[in-house]
């Protein structure tokens, strides 16, 4: 039985979204059981909507203190230890639970769960790997912001994280890594990403040097590593571009009465452009690095997004990532 435990009070809207999540998935997959934590009354509250629940695979932890989404992470840590997310990460800790899932504020999930979990030796900082649709696919990138400012020797460790947790999670055998810089030729960069660029040509890893913000859509790489700053931008202008691609389909088609019948003509090929493009489909990134799996969903998930988070969540306690990238890093830190 997988155990995932999900902290239900995280996130914008709470147990209305990540009590249906759960229930989606546990539906669907029968070998995985759920933990709840969080304020009791309301989860039964939304489990009693479903009476078709699977409640002989679902427990519920109480407590009522939160982490409210603008909590600074030091409060987080000091002064809400009995919060819904502490708690969760604490079951991790205990191997209660193999895997957390929250929405809670990324600032606070990040400080708690690398006090509670620690890091593997040999990773100086955990780092947080998401994914953005491609041509033809999709490609993983890290880190989208829990690390601002990066060594060259972070940006190795994490392309070393990137290329294990692609490679276990999309089953390919030698992921292509690249560097996000402001330009393909090696004379481009910063003093720092032109530094990590040797330690990524020794190494073992499917290194193809630099690719440019276009080429995070090409589908050429399986995994881009960048430091938070820079990729937490790249993926927030990919989400606001997806609303304005959205909003002005949906704007031109509604002006003629012409357009509205092209649109219903066409709805099956916008509806698939949709599926493709929707960050829903996407949501859920994991915190690498750390002695337990930890996803991160969207704070402003719905019940969609928040059961692609817990799906991800599943299919990492599958494939064990924690441990593969202990591996792998004690393999790569022995040589470098």
């Amino acid at each position: 039985m997988k155990s995932i435990v999900i902290d239900a009070m995280g996130g914008d809207f709470g147990p209305p979204v990540t009590v249906p999540a759960a229930i989606k998935v546990l539906s669907s997959i029968s070998d995985v059981h759920i933990t709840l934590v969080g304020i009791q009354e309301e989860i039964e509250g939304k489990l009693n909507q479903h009476k078709d629940a699977p409640l002989d695979r679902i427990r519920i932890v109480h407590t009522d203190q939160v982490v409210k989404m603008d909590d600074p992470p030091a409060v987080a840590l000091r002064k809400k230890r009995q919060s819904s997310m502490r708690i969760a990460l604490d079951l991790v800790k205990s191997d209660e639970a193999k895997a957390c899932v929250s929405g809670g504020n990324t600032g606070a999930l990040m400080a708690v769960a690398r006090f509670v979990l620690k890091t593997f030796p040999g990773i100086n900082r955990p780092a947080i790997i998401g994914q953005l649709p491609t041509i033809g696919g999709r490609v993983h990138m890290l880190d989208l912001g829990a690390n601002v400012d990066c060594s060259p020797g972070d940006l190795f460790q994490f392309g070393i994280m990137g290329s294990t947790f692609v490679s276990l999670m999309e089953k390919k055998e030698f992921p292509k890594v690249v560097l996000l810089n402001n330009g393909t030729e090696e004379i481009k960069g910063s003093a720092i990403l032109k530094r990590a660029v040797p330690l990524f040509q020794e190494s073992d890893m499917n290194f193809r040097g630099f690719t440019e913000g276009d080429g995070i859509y090409t589908g050429d790489a399986d995994v881009i590593v960048c430091d938070g700053m820079v990729g937490n931008v790249a993926i927030k202008a990919s989400e606001g571009a997806w609303r304005l691609i959205k909003h002005c389909l949906e704007s031109e088609f509604k002006k003629t009465p012409i357009r509205m019948l092209t649109s219903a003509l066409a709805s099956p090929s916008l509806n698939g452009l949709k599926r493709s493009l929707d960050p829903r489909n996407f949501n859920g990134a994991a915190l690498l690095g750390l002695r337990g799996s930890v996803i991160k969903s969207h704070g402003s998930a719905d019940k969609k997004a928040f059961e692609t988070a817990v799906r991800k969540a599943v299919k990492e306690v599958e494939s064990d990532i924690p441990a593969q990238i202990h591996s792998e890093i004690s393999i790569a830190t022995g040589r470098h």
